[in-house]
């Protein structure tokens, strides 16, 4: 399995709290997450495309 991210590798990588991450899961706004157990983990590359469709817009 290629590794993922964490909710605060994700907020540092983005420079954002960790916090808006929460808030935009729940608005279907964000990176997409996984839910693995209790956490939330990221796919590095789901993270990326998301972030180039926002420079997109």
């Amino acid at each position: 399995m290629d590794s993922t991210l964490s909710i605060d590798e994700v907020a540092a990588l983005l420079q954002i709290p960790k916090g808006t991450l929460y808030q935009w899961r729940t608005r279907r706004k964000g990176p997409r997450a996984k839910k693995v157990g209790r956490h939330l983990r990221y796919d590095p590359a789901d993270v990326q495309a998301w972030f180039r469709d926002q420079e997109a817009a």
